[in-house]
């Protein structure tokens, strides 16, 4: 098991880990397998179930660190959030999903990980979470929606720190069906840059993820 150079996600055999947190030694969240080795149980990180696994794996720069704080934008069952949990070992999370399905499963997943809060808001209204969620470093959104663009922004506007850095999740198809998926990128980017972004980077997460791409952008 070797570190990658996003400090707690560690690689072996083409294959990308993060550390399982000894309150949750042999628990799994979703259908991840788990390894030891030297005695620390390591869960692997499925590229095809989570987005940024995917975007890693493609080389995006993920600049995270343990302490920093976290605003995950359409948490939906917890998978990505449960990672980021691993990761962000001295820091917070907190999940924005509105479906009550999803957050039933949110809410087990948070239960034996005290750095994850979980909310049952629309990400749409960033207003109404003012009172639970604090400057942040970290805006990651995964939100298929028309208006991703827009509900990033109002979100960065509200919470993220200056100096902070986005990822936005960007799905073409929800975007517009007549465009192609690079269109629809480079729409996106251009939203973005109108609402004052600088663009960082961005990667298309195929074979993991058809017609999406990460961009990374910060104020």
């Amino acid at each position: 098991m070797k570190p990658t150079d996003v400090p707690g996600v560690f690689k072996k055999n083409e294959r990308i880990f993060t550390k399982n947190p000894t309150d949750c030694k042999g628990t799994k969240v979703y259908s991840e397998h788990l390894i030891t080795e030297e005695g620390t149980e390591y869960r692997s990180w499925n590229p095809f179930r989570s987005k940024l696994a995917a975007a890693i794996l493609k080389g995006t720069q993920v600049p995270l660190t343990p302490q920093m704080h976290l605003l995950y934008l359409g948490a939906a069952t917890g998978t990505t959030v449960s990672h980021l949990s691993d990761i962000l070992t001295s820091g917070t999370i907190y999940a924005i999903e509105n479906s009550p399905v999803a957050m039933t499963s949110l809410l087990n997943v948070s239960d034996r990980r005290p750095n994850i809060v979980p909310l049952l808001e629309d990400a749409n209204h960033p207003e109404r979470y003012r009172l639970f969620v604090p400057p942040v470093d970290v805006l990651y959104q995964d939100i298929s929606q028309r208006n991703q663009a827009e509900i990033f922004t109002r979100n960065a506007t509200q919470y993220l720190k200056k100096e902070g850095t986005g990822f936005l999740m960007v799905k073409a198809r929800s975007i517009d069906v007549a465009l192609k998926p690079k269109q629809a990128y480079d729409l996106v980017c251009s939203q973005l840059k109108t609402s004052g972004f600088r663009i960082l980077e961005m990667q298309e997460l195929g074979p993991y993820e058809k017609d999406h791409a990460v961009l990374r952008v910060s104020w």
